[in-house]
């Protein structure tokens, strides 16, 4: 049975559902944060854990979260999640909670389902599950920051298996002329999507677009053409 921290827990959480919102489920540090930063860029937030003081630190900063057990379905339709378009499950301490969590969201016909794995066992379970989505937040992390330690990168997130963008200082070969006259898709396999002068905000870049020394670029490409891009100097 969940517990609501005040009356009518349960129609606040339908209006949460109604207004397109998400709802997170497991609030360690991983919920936690990807609950806070959805709240930052605008997005409702109904937040679901079981232990109590994970609750009462979120309280007032969440639009409602609530101490409940997400592996009894009763809990999680008092709470409306079944009306929620967008749930994740970030549940990591506990695999068994997880799968069995997962497993109740699925045959309430949630349309996109996220879920946390702690390992590839628990995400090749999910995925025989049917989660539509399953994430690996440790390992991404950790192959995030081996493509910044070992370049010169200044961030590097992989869009796709093989592909990839990294921000990296505009090297001096493709500087003080436009774009288009580089030959820089042709030589290097990437595009530059953005680009950035000093402390100035962020612009869209295009063929007429001409860099100068210390300016900062988003490069698209394939994994391995990006990196040694961004190792130019």
């Amino acid at each position: 049975m969940a517990r609501f921290p005040h009356f009518g827990a349960p129609d606040r959480a339908r209006r949460i559902a109604e207004a397109g919102s998400v709802a997170v489920i497991g609030l360690g540090r991983f919920g936690r944060a990807l609950a806070l930063e959805l709240m930052a860029g605008g997005t409702e937030v109904l937040g679901i854990d079981r232990d109590e003081d994970l609750v009462q630190s979120l309280n007032g900063e969440l639009t409602q979260v609530v101490r409940a057990d997400s592996t009894k379905r009763e809990a999680l339709e008092q709470l409306a999640v079944d009306e929620f378009d967008r749930v994740v499950v970030a549940i990591g301490d506990d695999i068994s909670a997880s799968i069995l969590t997962c497993s109740v969201l699925l045959s309430m016909g949630i349309p996109a389902l996220w879920a946390k794995a702690v390992d590839d066992q628990h995400g090749l379970i999910l995925e025989q599950l049917g989660v539509h989505k399953v994430i690996y937040p440790e390992k991404d992390m950790g192959r995030r920051v081996a493509h910044l330690v070992r370049g010169a990168a200044l961030d590097f997130i992989e869009i796709a298996p093989g592909y990839a963008m990294v921000k990296a200082p505009a090297p001096s070969s493709v500087q003080d002329r436009a774009l288009g006259e580089t030959g820089l898709r042709r030589a290097h396999g990437v595009t530059v999507a953005a680009f950035q002068h000093g402390e100035n905000a962020w612009d869209n870049a295009d063929a007429t677009t001409v860099l100068r020394a210390g300016d900062t670029i988003l490069v698209v490409g394939k994994t391995r053409d990006a990196e040694a891009f961004a190792q130019l100097l």
